[in-house]
């Protein structure tokens, strides 16, 4: 049973107020399921966008490893060591952060400075260059994965603040609205029959006495 609101004076104002109150409140029931609509739409794309992503990355670390067993195999460690640390670069991640249906969710990109550091030498194989290749490719995937399951948590929660919201205006608000309109209007209309029950009644009353009165 829906709990009426209080009200300080059962008058037709108010009955009024509460009316452009019900209006109100049910404009805005109407954008908080279309902005909970949008918002799970995303949430189940970004869902879908990081198990693809998941699945490629596995993919990825195991070729990345298997070049780098071969590599390793081929080279030695000693070679390989020396390679890595000739071509250590610094890695820089660029942010910013894009608007879902009010959600500010972060996009991360990966500044690819691979190009301008790696070094050109005589001793560098083919086999180098295709393990740091596939390594890079994990490393831009793991960047890319942070950045989905970061935004499935920001969207996650904030379904779950509109969907309370959503909740407390259709199942408290707009019902207790609901039942004191419906109240007051009971009341007023009874109070109106009463009022013209009573005016003929004095109606009856004056043609009677001047009735009487000839």
């Amino acid at each position: 049973m829906s709990t009426k609101v209080q009200v300080t004076r059962p008058t037709k104002i108010e009955l009024a107020r509460l009316k452009r109150r019900m209006k109100l409140a049910t404009r805005i029931q109407k954008i908080v399921k279309d902005r909970l609509s949008i918002l799970i739409m995303e949430f189940l794309q970004t869902v879908k966008e990081c198990r693809s992503v998941k699945e490629k990355l596995l993919v990825d670390f195991r070729e990345a490893y298997k070049a780098l067993s071969v590599t390793t195999g081929y080279h030695g460690y000693a070679f390989l060591e020396k390679e890595l640390l000739a071509s250590e670069m610094a890695l820089k991640i660029n942010s910013y952060t894009r608007n879902v249906a009010g959600v500010r969710i972060p996009v991360f990109e990966m500044e690819d400075t691979a190009t301008s550091s790696v070094r050109n030498t005589l001793d560098t194989s083919s086999l180098v260059d295709n393990s740091a290749k596939l390594s890079r490719e994990c490393l831009k995937g793991a960047i890319e994965l942070a950045e989905l399951q970061n935004s499935l948590e920001l969207l996650g929660a904030e379904i779950n603040k509109v969907k309370r919201v959503n909740n407390a205006l259709e199942y408290i608000v707009i019902p207790g609205l609901d039942a004191t309109i419906k109240y007051l209007t009971m009341k007023f209309e009874e109070r109106d029959r009463e009022e013209v029950a009573r005016l003929k009644y004095v109606k009856l009353l004056i043609e009677q006495r001047e009735a009487y009165a000839y």
